[in-house]
């Protein structure tokens, strides 16, 4: 099978297009005919070495962990799913070594859900990681319909899905993002405020009371700026930054779950979120892709697909 691939550690030139073996089906795994892939910049830690200390390297190493497609073999003890299953995953293992920008990826059933029918696969590819990580840690904050939640980074992938998921609470939102993404947050339904000099007067306006909870996709000063904007029994919790724990938060790390999944994928089907695609590339160019989502400067998701109509000639 075609995919991309890494034999060691580095920038965006340690990856290479060319074959690789079509990976092995376990009892609990199935094989997915790949349609799309999305990028996402954990990708780009886990190529230049940084989660090391986490997960093991099996070299050559496959990126990617969300995915998008059609079922082509079950596992001998898999129930869930059949031939001709449309589904998304976050298929992340405790490994880096199998992942999903190829042809095929093999993933465990606790990893996938079915793909909501009115996503296209470009978009549900762009919801697992992003919709787990906004919906896992939502949920550790307990948010309420009479929250003013701050959302940071809000018109990122998980900021936001963060955005949708608390709306669709009853809460009210506020969300930082640079200037030329306000209108797109009040698309959403957010009240956007700029980021920079200022910030916490800009957001102490509008909350004057203070934020019921703040989840912080940024880490380090505005980790420690949103401590500082919290009313009273308000909560904290950062995907980014394990130093959440000084100031009385909770550090999420967002891990596969096939329930979580299904219910991101019924709201996506109600039309209560909605996944923004911003680009899509051929999956021999996902070295590009990479490097694109590291300029920062992407609304929504980067997308690699594969041509199996091109495949097939």
């Amino acid at each position: 099978m075609k995919a991309i691939s890494y034999s060691r550690y580095g920038g965006p030139e340690v990856l290479e297009y060319g074959e690789r073996p079509e990976p092995k089906v376990g009892p609990d795994s199935v094989l997915v005919k790949v349609r799309a892939a999305a990028v996402n910049p954990v990708d780009v830690h886990a190529r230049e070495g940084h989660l090391d200390a986490r997960l093991d390297a099996v070299f050559p190493v496959v990126p990617g962990w969300d995915v998008s497609g059609v079922v082509v073999q079950p596992g001998a003890a898999v129930t869930e799913f059949a031939v001709g299953d449309e589904v998304m995953g976050y298929v992340r293992e405790d490994f880096l070594s199998r992942g999903t920008f190829a042809e095929y990826v093999a993933a465990p059933v606790r990893t996938l859900a079915r793909k909501p029918l009115g996503l296209s696969f470009e978009e549900a590819a762009g919801l697992p990681l992003t919709g787990l990580t906004a919906y896992q840690a939502l949920r550790a904050l307990e948010i309420r319909s009479d929250d003013t939640v701050l959302v940071h980074a809000a018109a990122g992938g998980v900021g936001s899905m963060a955005v949708q998921l608390a709306l669709h609470s009853g809460a009210r939102v506020i969300g930082t993002a640079s200037a030329h993404n306000h209108d797109h947050l009040r698309t959403l339904g957010a009240e956007p405020v700029a980021y920079g000099d200022g910030l916490a007067d800009r957001v102490r306006a509008l909350a004057p009371d203070g934020v019921d909870a703040v989840l912080d996709t940024v880490g380090g000063d505005t980790l420690r700026l949103s401590a500082n904007l919290l009313a009273p029994e308000g909560r904290l919790a950062s995907i980014v930054d394990g130093d959440v724990a000084e100031f009385g938060g909770r550090y999420v790390f967002v891990r596969p779950d096939a329930l979580d999944l299904h219910v991101l994928g019924e709201l996506a089907d109600q039309g209560e979120i909605s996944v923004h695609v911003d680009r899509v590339l051929p999956l021999e160019q996902a070295a590009e892709a990479q490097r694109l989502n590291t300029e920062g400067h992407t609304r929504g998701k980067i997308v690699v697909t594969v041509d199996w109509e091109a495949a097939a000639d």
